[in-house]
């Protein structure tokens, strides 16, 4: 994987007929709903069909399953993500007939040029903070069109084209994307060490973000979390430069200062001084966080407090974030995206805030690590991370883009974990749900966490908890 080098932005007008290699993910299908929205006409394979494929289908586009060069047909411009081999039949025919090749970033780039664009990044929180504030702002009648990396639980969709002039973008650091983008507005949750495999450092990392702060418009804001250090380094070059900034969190002297947070079951209360009381549906000191740097956003857009506090009261959560699966067997199923050790402990301390409203249960953690390179950099901060369960039972390796690295397994993660935690290295994952199921009782919590198909074991492990 290498880092996105910006480049000149293609207006979506000029793109002609659009082919998508590997439309079935989530920042893929996206892009390709709002292009069928706007008229644009839309091509794409995949490895597999599955219910996005479906969806893009009826709005028009024309889809395949498998990857032929043949698909591309009489496409003007190839869209590619950075997980696309330089080998794939598809790509290869595309740069034989020197069709324009665009990375995704560009496509969404193409189509946010001439609107109030919003790039939400950071190393955490990207997701959750974008569907937030998708939600708010809808609430409050501005219609944004928006690019999520997740679906909003309430809608199954993550993205769309709106009405208004306001584009929302989840902002990805991971391979340099977010370097294509020119936000009016940019939001920076916090900076820390990832994707190291690509950056080789924690250096790179900051380096790349103090870029993405130079990308934003003269004249733009920039909204940063007042609690991280490297945000806040990044709004005094903002300053610097002449960007409004705002700063949000729990640290003395931040613009927007949250206090009193308090959770209520699987939602808190807190206040923003100067705002007032915000009410949320979803769990967690890190979502208020997030919250608060939707009602930044939202006083620099000129927006009514008031309907965006009332917007994220109606915030129902985006998939595969600290998501409710289900209950059975008087235990509860969530499922979390998390697959960084900052996530794992966001998500277990709200896990145990609830817990303690619900008056006592367990936590059944079960993790599967994503990468070889991330486990090898991280494994001691993930077991400590789970030393927050009550029960951690660990899976192998997620390795998704990676090949195996000797040595590298998840049984260096169950290693890590305190002793106080009961640990279980399960290497087969069909073995899983059989396991969990049996190790759980009621009243218990069990989460599904990592960004790998740990995701599909929650539905089996609620109808084996409904069948015991």
């Amino acid at each position: 994987m290498s880092l996105i080098t910006p480049g000149e932005v293609v207006p979506a007008g000029e793109l002609g007929r659009v082919h998508f290699i590997a439309i079935g993910g989530a920042g893929m299908s996206g892009i390709a709903r709002i292009m069928l929205r706007r008229g644009i006409a839309v091509s794409g394979s995949d490895a597999r069909d599955s219910e996005l494929l479906g969806r893009l289908g009826d709005l028009g586009a024309k889809v395949f399953v498998g990857h032929d060069a043949a698909h591309l047909g009489d496409a003007d411009t190839v869209v590619v993500s950075t997980a696309i081999r330089a080998t794939n039949p598809e790509l290869v025919a595309a740069r034989e007939r020197g069709l324009r090749v665009l990375h995704r970033s560009a496509a969404l780039a193409a189509l946010m040029a001439g609107r109030r664009a919003v790039a939400v990044a950071g190393t955490h929180g990207k997701t959750t903070t974008t569907s937030m504030l998708t939600v708010a702002l809808q609430h409050a009648g501005a219609d944004p069109s928006y690019c999520i990396g997740g679906q909003l639980v309430t809608t199954g969709l993550g993205a769309d084209e709106g009405t208004g002039d306001v584009f929302v973008a989840e902002a990805d650091e991971s391979d340099g994307s977010f370097l294509m983008y020119a936000p009016h507005i940019a939001v920076i949750t916090n900076v820390e060490a990832d994707h190291l495999d690509n950056y080789g450092g924690f250096e790179k990392v900051k380096e790349n973000f103090a870029r993405f702060v130079d990308r934003i418009e003269p004249g733009g804001t920039l909204v940063a979390g007042a609690d991280d250090p490297v945000a806040m380094e990044l709004a005094e070059q903002a300053r610097a430069r002449g960007l409004t900034v705002r700063t949000y969190g729990e640290a003395e002297g931040a613009d927007l200062r949250v206090t009193g947070f308090t959770p209520r079951g699987l939602g808190s209360r807190f206040e923003i001084e100067g705002v007032g009381e915000v009410a949320l549906g979803v769990p967690g000191r890190h979502n208020a966080l997030n919250a608060t740097a939707v009602v930044a956003v939202a006083q620099a857009l000129g927006l009514d407090a008031a309907e965006i506090r009332a917007g994220l009261a109606a915030f129902g959560g985006a998939m595969r974030r600290l998501e409710r699966k289900g209950e059975a067997g008087g235990a509860e199923v969530f499922d979390s995206y998390a697959h960084h050790p900052t996530e794992l402990t966001a998500d277990l301390e709200a896990t145990r805030d609830y817990l303690g409203e619900k008056g006592g249960g367990r936590i059944i953690a079960v993790f599967q690590p994503h990468l070889y390179s991330r486990t090898r950099f991280f494994a001691a901060e993930f077991g400590a991370a789970l030393g927050l369960a009550d029960v951690a039972v660990v899976l192998d390796v997620y390795g998704a883009r990676e090949d195996p690295e000797p040595g590298v397994t998840g049984e260096l993660v169950a290693d890590a974990v305190p002793p106080g935690t009961e640990t279980i290295y399960a290497p087969v994952r069909d073995e899983v749900p059989a396991r969990v199921t049996s190790l759980t009782r009621p009243g218990d919590v069990v989460i599904t966490l990592g960004a790998g198909d740990v995701t599909e074991l929650g539905p089996v492990i609620l109808e084996r908890l409904a069948a015991s």
